[in-house]
């Protein structure tokens, strides 16, 4: 399955589009549309500039790398919405996480929502935080996958 184009929107709407580097809240330097680190593996790092052409190269590589690497029995907007997911959180996270356990046990199950809101906090200055701004993309997120 590929991701749509509302799973682009998703991730434009949530990472907003930077060409030139900056910290996160979580303290990581980031670029474009939420890009840490370049295809060939170097990590973003503070001063760094990139065109708005090169943000969008590096966004479509990205989303299909997660894409490729979700590989369950959901329907295109659950899909679209968990590469926005991993997107943001990592492959990782995804896999060993009981949001996954609970779609592969049953992709409708309605309590998938409370899972994916359970991912709303990042480190800041060391302390495990809500930001507004991942529980508002979760819930975006569940709003996809039951779409």
């Amino acid at each position: 399955m590929k991701p749509s184009q509302n799973c682009i929107n998703l991730i434009k709407k949530f990472e907003g589009c930077y060409l030139k580097a900056y910290k996160c809240p979580a303290g990581v330097w980031t670029i474009g549309y939420g890009t840490i680190k370049y295809p060939d593996g170097k990590s973003v790092k503070e001063g760094e500039e990139i065109s708005l052409y090169r943000a969008e190269t590096l966004l479509t590589n990205e989303v299909e790398n997660f894409a490729k690497q979700i590989k369950l029995n959901v329907n295109q907007n659950q899909f679209d919405s968990l590469v926005s997911f991993c997107y943001n959180l990592g492959i990782g996270a995804f896999n060993s996480s009981t949001l996954k356990k609970k779609i592969i046990a049953n992709p409708g199950d309605l309590s998938i929502r409370d899972e994916f809101m359970k991912w709303n906090k990042a480190r800041v200055k060391g302390v495990l935080t809500e930001l507004k701004g991942l529980t508002n993309r979760r819930k975006a997120e569940a709003d996809l996958y039951f779409k």
